[in-house]
């Protein structure tokens, strides 16, 4: 059973990314504690890269477009591990090739004080979206991000901030 809740437990990690102890999801979040979680990029044949529109009822950045897929590493577990499980609970899908890593976000308020790792795959679909953590997926051209990015006045809804992060950090090494 996936735990989606504030008692989710979570490793809270010091500035090096070292667990120095755990707490529950809510009370890291309450408290801004570092603590990591991964995010994946899905992109497609077509040049384009799938966002999600964040269920309302999450208890941060709700309604607000992000990575493909994005998750908490619970306490005892990897990135590593936490990535293709992230995919599977809110994409619907095993990845039957490796996710490449692109790099690790360090922790600041925009991102929910997490160090992020970044992974990539390359996958067409089909998706099953998890009801209770996404409102909407769309494909997206890198052109239509950077402009929504650089406009963001232009755009009825928003990207969550540490999204944009991603995104920036992700077209500047790959330019």
């Amino acid at each position: 059973m996936v735990q989606t809740t504030d008692t989710e437990l979570l490793d809270i990690v010091d500035a090096d990314d070292r667990v120095t102890g755990a707490a529950t999801r809510g009370e890291i979040h309450a408290r801004g504690l570092m603590h990591r979680s991964v995010h994946v990029l899905v992109f497609n044949s077509a040049g384009c890269v799938l966002l999600q529109k964040r269920s309302m009822q999450k208890d941060q950045f709700g309604g607000m477009w992000d990575s493909s897929c994005a998750g908490h590493v619970e306490s005892g577990h990897s990135y590593e591990e936490t990535a293709p499980r992230e995919l599977h609970e809110e994409l619907g899908f095993l990845p039957a090739e490796s996710l490449k890593v692109l790099f690790k976000m360090q922790p600041c308020a925009d991102n929910g004080h997490e160090f992020g790792m970044v992974y990539a795959i390359n996958y067409e679909g089909p998706f099953t979206a998890a009801e209770d953590e996404i409102d909407e997926l769309r494909w997206y051209t890198f052109e239509q991000i950077d402009e929504w990015i650089k406009n963001p006045a232009d755009n009825t809804e928003s990207l969550s901030g540490g999204f944009v992060e991603i995104w920036s950090r992700y077209r500047e090494e790959n330019a």
